[in-house]
């Protein structure tokens, strides 16, 4: 296989992955909205919270986030892109390179998500490739995955009737 120059972003990892909800745009926003419950369904992520006390997220929101991605300590993000029940977008306080963002599709049907995460890969071309190599199945695998905790999250209806024989 011969990889070509445009195939490799110099500088920058990045995965995406959309899932189909069975749930309104409103329900799953509201989940996206909850910053400390990231960890439950974000795999990749250690710990999350708000930097201030704040009634609501909104735009210029800051979010400090752990995880296992390159940059281990404590990350600062900004909220950059806020649009109720459609779009939240993140980027990293020191690094512009670090991105996370959510977008929420009304469909007839049902309710499309869209992730999108990036991060910085150091070292020019080759260190891209190495990072590729290294992490970026795995970061895609958990991204995969955190997407699945999250439809098992906001799809989740406790029916007394089920259970009301415990």
């Amino acid at each position: 296989m011969i990889v070509g120059d445009d195939a490799i972003a110099p500088g920058l990892q990045s995965h995406s992955a959309s899932l189909d909800l069975d749930c309104s745009a409103e329900q799953a926003f509201a989940l996206l909205c909850a910053i400390e419950k990231w960890p439950v369904w974000l795999s990749f992520l250690r710990s999350a919270r708000r930097a201030q006390a704040e009634p609501e997220l909104s735009l210029g929101s800051e979010v400090v986030v752990r995880s296992w991605l390159p940059g281990d300590e404590e990350q600062l993000f900004e909220v950059d892109g806020f649009i109720a029940n459609y779009r939240l977008s993140l980027v990293g306080a020191y690094s512009l390179r670090r991105r996370l963002e959510f977008r929420v599709e009304r469909r007839s049907t049902c309710t499309k998500l869209h992730v999108l995460l990036a991060y910085p890969a150091y070292h020019g071309k080759i260190g891209t490739l190495l990072a590729r190599w290294q992490r970026g199945r795995r970061v895609a695998g958990a991204l995969d995955d955190s997407l699945l905790h999250f439809k098992g999250l906001v799809e989740y209806q406790r029916d007394a009737a089920v259970l009301a024989d415990f």
